[in-house]
């Protein structure tokens, strides 16, 4: 049955089926099809002035399902390709360093503690980052805004690599980040753009597993590579990488988005289309997504995730090294696989197990609810990666289990993880399809300040109360995400459409003030003419 029968009902007000001179342009499709769809009808914006940004009356916009007909699936499968290994760039760029932080340290006369945040500032710059690059990709396209920050990362990684002083390496660090967390707001919306609600996030689990292999392969690449040759050889890698991933974005990456905003300006006077567009820039349209509950409970369960994955990853090489005898990089680097290969074994599993969660609950209740998606994080984010946390910290803490404990712990956390990811993201896409791309950039903001929370206290923090104790803060942070997914899933639908109806009513006032305006104008200019 095609997934337009299983979509959540629109109020019956706001459905508005005109049919306007933008129909044959609602899809865009760059060298992707023969021939353009005809019989898709655009969706109106909602808009009061040519001064304000376009907005819509409702949270959920339904898109038509030939929409994601427009590639065959082949096609699709090398996008979801290069997307990954787009996105496997900047998370690896985060940790590859971390099994090189004494050298580095060395070489710029410094310690572990202020290398370390340097990497803290670069997750806090991957969390700045998508505020700018959501917006732009949904007004000017996917495809030219990977292509230019592929570019400018491919530049700021040889400037990485190639840094004369502590300044200049924490500089170009810092832009690094900024223009790396592109590639995985871009991809994310891309996999929005292409693939039904229904199968979506198995694509977002095979995209996911880049950016989550990378941080957890990247140590283990670092500790080889800084083992027999200069930290400074991890940038000029990392500047090669990103150069296959500029080339491979040139040459596979069509444009996916359905509508480019930028369209929506055309004809319009210079002013106006100057307000309007930053209205559509305006990195305060990110924030403002979070006047709805529902986003911030999955952006917290998000960054719990993300604080466990970087506050375990950080210290490895502080924590076990000593725990263990270990005396070279290289060896502390093989405890990042035990993570690592729990994230490959989840690709395999956890996207399908979400979007088999999602087709059961439309199958019961006989309409898609967004939040449904979320049942299936709930039991490992809130029961197993709180047991392993707590396991790995205390086995550490207390010297027992020997090196197999821990190793088990990080490999089943990374599994599970991997059933958490694809659902809360792909939820993003699901829950605002419109605004698919600013979501998922909120979302990705706020969860990199947290793992920059993360990076940065988890050093300080575990020489203060030990590693058991900072495990043991990981988990109960766990516990309190899945109780506010839960929250998501019993009422946020509900909060959506509480939150939908007060934006209807403020814009029907301002439709109403801005009438009484026009009439007392006119007023105004019939009386000097008499």
């Amino acid at each position: 049955m095609s997934q337009s029968h299983h979509e959540e009902p629109v109020v019956e007000s706001e459905k508005k089926p005109e049919v306007d001179r933008q129909d044959a342009e609602s899809i865009h499709s760059v060298n992707t099809i023969e021939r353009e769809p005809t019989n898709l009808t655009h969706i109106r914006s909602h808009i009061s002035t040519h001064d304000a940004p376009i907005e819509h009356y409702s949270s959920y916009i339904p898109v038509p399902d030939e929409v994601y007909d427009r590639l065959p699936p082949s096609r699709k499968v090398v996008i979801v390709s290069l997307l990954a290994f787009c996105s496997f760039l900047a998370p690896i760029s985060s940790t590859t360093i971390l099994a090189a932080v004494p050298e580095v340290a060395a070489t710029y006369n410094s310690t572990g503690t202020i290398i370390n945040l340097s990497n803290a500032l670069y997750m806090l710059f991957m969390g700045v980052s998508p505020c700018v690059y959501g917006p732009l990709s949904q007004v000017y396209g996917r495809r030219i805004t990977c292509l230019i920050t592929a570019v400018l990362f491919m530049g700021c990684s040889l400037g990485t690599a190639l840094s004369p002083n502590l300044v200049s390496y924490f500089i170009f660090r810092i832009l690094t980040a900024f223009e790396g967390t592109a590639f995985l707001t871009i991809g994310a919306s891309c996999i929005g753009d292409i693939y039904r609600p229904t199968e979506r996030a198995t694509a977002m689990g095979w995209f996911l597993s880049g950016t989550l292999i990378g941080p957890a392969f990247g140590p283990f690449i670092g500790g080889i590579i800084v083992t027999f040759k200069s930290w400074r050889v991890i940038f000029y890698l990392q500047t090669a990488l990103a150069g296959v991933a500029t080339i491979g974005a040139y040459l596979l990456l069509p444009e996916t988005a359905h509508h480019m905003k930028i369209d929506d300006l055309v004809g319009m006077p210079l002013k106006a289309k100057a307000r309007v567009l930053w209205g559509m820039l305006n990195p305060w349209r990110v924030l403002r997504l979070y006047k709805y509950p529902n986003l911030i409970m999955v952006a917290l369960a998000s960054s719990s995730l993300v604080w466990n994955m970087y506050s375990l990853l950080t210290p490895i090489r502080y924590i076990l090294n000593p725990r263990f005898n270990l005396t070279t990089p290289i060896q502390s680097g093989l405890f990042y696989l035990a993570p690592g290969c729990g994230y490959i074994l989840g690709t395999f599993g956890g996207g399908k197990y979400a979007d088999y969660i999602t087709v059961k609950w439309t199958a019961k209740r006989g309409v898609r609810v967004s939040e449904d998606r979320l049942r299936s994080a709930l039991p490992f984010m809130g029961i197993v990666m709180p047991i392993c946390m707590l396991l790995y910290g205390w086995s550490v803490e207390k010297r027992f289990g020997g090196i197999a404990l821990p190793v088990i712990m990080m490999f089943v956390q990374g599994v599970a993880q991997l059933f958490c990811f694809p659902s809360l993201n792909t939820y993003c896409l699901d829950v605002m399809q419109q605004n698919g791309a600013e979501v998922i950039a909120g979302n990705y903001m706020i969860r990199y300040l947290f793992a920059a929370l993360g990076s940065a206290t988890v050093l300080p923090a575990v020489e203060k109360i030990g590693v058991g104790w900072f495990s043991t803060i990981s988990a109960l942070f766990l516990m309190a995400s899945s109780l506010a997914t839960l929250a998501a899933v019993l009422w946020g639908r509900g909060w959506r459409e509480k939150i939908d109806q007060k934006r209807r009513a403020d814009r029907e006032k301002m439709a109403e003030a801005e009438h009484e305006l026009k009439a007392v104008v006119g007023n105004g200019k019939a009386k000097e003419m008499v």
